[in-house]
């Protein structure tokens, strides 16, 4: 396949013939409205954390509406995972030998971590020489990052307005992702507390660690007005805590809902996103669920022959732990993923926010979108192109291991397996909170990005599995 650069740099090639898949029927489409109406639905159930009600009713309404969009072949699978149950955390905190000076502090439970009716130690911060034996505290700055680095290392981009130069994103992680416990652990503390004083907004709603590993101490999360008084109190001499913490682990249950499109190849692309979330969340990824769906009855409603490939779209169980479902299709679809075209994962229609008075308040535009997508020219020009037509601004294509050996989302597991994808990612510094609302959601960018999605889909009509899958082992095998 013959490629060269147009004018402004951007890879073009002599694509295949997609025979006659290029024009949308923008009538097929769910309107904003209905999307919108579907997050309102799902969120209002509650805290959708694996195992909870909330997300056991979330896969049979999944299902019920595959089945309402006209898509007979509907499966629930079963995805074992353990279920992490917090019913309250605290700390309280005082002066050696003042008890009665102490502070009594409201935390969130770190999740994962190892409940206790009471440990009480000496409370040191994380660097301490004697920090072993201690409740050992930890303060956690959110990671920011001058999109200007991220568009160097871009493989494309779609920036109309020039604001990749100036724009500066936060993430909802630090430095070290979900790896938040692990230096107070190898400290030898008996205790971590994380102060949230780089959070830019007041909260203790901090959904972190959500790899579902068992750590062998407590811990809790601390807002940053109640870490400033535990701080303060530290900085003027030796203080003892208390860290009290009362939580769960049940093994479970939960299901990954698959549903079935007949297309006019042999080929399939995979269209994912997970159904649960870390609280009543809509960003994440209540519009992940519904981008989906979109797609979905987009292509229900055409004949067979109008399908460039067989589709199938999966919502996955447990991607607060440990992206168990995405594990468990792979493990129990090889045959399917060798005939795999292309994996599409849809996660997160985000709004940027601002902090003001110690709250998160949604602004107009659109957080940086991320397109991790597998290094084949043909590949990176169909998904540019797509975010092109659909207006899709501050959007960045990147290679699917830029910033780690796989791509930060719940379909990375599908990366080592050496298939081709197109994985798009918002992070907003909110993903994790429990302020991540309604008013958050970019609700104009929803039909839009399904539309993308579709366009992707289209734009790999023709196209073989095996050509795509070479280029992509060959990166994985760099790692």
């Amino acid at each position: 396949m013959a490629a060269g650069r147009d004018g402004s740099g951007r890879l073009t090639e002599n694509k295949p013939s997609k025979g006659g898949f290029d024009d949308l029927d923008d009538s097929l489409f769910l309107s904003k409205e209905q999307l919108v109406e579907w997050i309102k639905t799902v969120v209002a159930q509650g805290i959708r954390r694996p195992g909870y009600p909330a997300d056991k009713w979330a896969e049979e309404w999944i299902a019920e509406t595959f089945h309402e969009l006209g898509l007979s072949s509907v499966k629930f699978e079963p995805v074992p995972l353990p279920s992490w149950r917090p019913k309250s955390a605290s700390l309280r905190v005082w002066r050696e030998g003042a008890e009665d000076s102490g502070i009594e502090l409201e935390g969130s439970a770190l999740p994962y971590t190892t409940p206790t009716k009471g440990v009480i130690a000496r409370l040191a911060k994380l660097g301490d020489p004697a920090a072993a034996g201690c409740i050992v505290v930890d303060e956690l700055a959110l990671q920011q990052i001058p999109q200007a680095l991220i568009r160097m290392i871009a493989t494309d981009a779609f920036d109309p307005d020039g604001e990749f130069s100036s724009l500066v994103q936060t993430l909802p992680l630090g430095p070290r992702s979900v790896e938040v416990a692990e230096p107070a652990i190898e400290a030898g503390a008996v205790g971590f507390v994380g102060a949230l004083t780089g959070m830019p907004w007041e909260t203790r709603d901090y959904y972190l660690p959500y790899d579902a590993k068992i750590r062998p101490i407590p811990g809790v999360w601390v807002s940053p007005g109640d870490s400033a008084r535990m701080l303060a109190m530290l900085n003027e001499g030796p203080c003892l805590a208390e860290l009290r913490l009362d939580a769960e682990v049940k093994q479970t249950t939960d299901h990954n809902v698959v549903a079935h499109l007949p297309g006019a190849s042999e080929h399939t692309v995979i269209v994912a996103s997970h159904h649960d979330g870390p609280w009543a969340s809509a960003v994440e990824d209540g519009t992940g669920i519904v981008m989906v769906l979109a797609v979905a009855g987009y292509f229900a409603n055409l004949p067979v022959a109008k399908r460039p490939h067989n589709l199938v779209f999966l919502l996955t169980a447990g991607h607060m732990a440990g992206a168990s479902g995405t594990r468990a299709f792979i493990e129990a679809h090889r045959d399917l993923l060798a005939k795999t075209v292309l994996e599409i994962h849809l996660e997160h229609a985000a709004l940027r926010c601002e902090p003001v008075d110690g709250k998160l308040v949604p602004t107009k535009d659109p957080e940086v979108r991320w397109w991790f997508t597998t290094q084949a020219p043909e590949l990176e020009k169909v998904v540019i192109d797509a975010i092109t037509a659909e207006g899709l601004r501050r959007s960045l294509v990147l290679k699917p291991d830029v910033f780690s050996p796989m791509p930060p989302t719940d379909g990375a597991f599908f990366h080592p397996e050496g298939l081709p994808l197109v994985n798009l990612l918002s992070a907003p510094m909110y993903l994790f909170d429990s302020c991540d609302t309604l008013d958050k959601v970019d609700q104009e960018a929803l039909v839009p990005l399904a539309k993308a999605a579709v366009r992707i889909i289209n734009g790999v009509a023709g196209l073989d599995p095996s050509s795509l899958r070479k280029k992509n082992l060959g990166d994985t095998a760099k790692m």
